[in-house]
């Protein structure tokens, strides 16, 4: 059975970022977390990563069709 919950370290493996890049989704709310145990350690679920992947192609296309409409005012469509 797969976990639930995994640390930021695991995230930042996922997301080929470092540990601090992971911590600071955390903190600035883009990727939710909880805190657990006494020591207060980040855990994020594993659905909530892909949440977070699925709102960053999201971003991702939006800023793409942003820039092909600055490029080329003429043209007007999707991705």
């Amino acid at each position: 059975m797969a976990p639930r919950f995994i640390p930021l370290s695991d995230v930042a493996e996922m997301l080929s970022i470092s540990a601090s890049q992971a911590y600071a989704l955390v903190r600035s709310g883009e990727l939710r977390a909880i805190k657990v145990g006494g020591r207060g350690q980040w855990r994020v679920e594993v659905t909530e990563i892909e949440s977070y992947i699925e709102r960053s192609y999201a971003a991702t296309a939006q800023i793409l069709e942003e820039e092909r409409a600055a490029e080329h005012p003429s043209i007007r469509g999707g991705v």
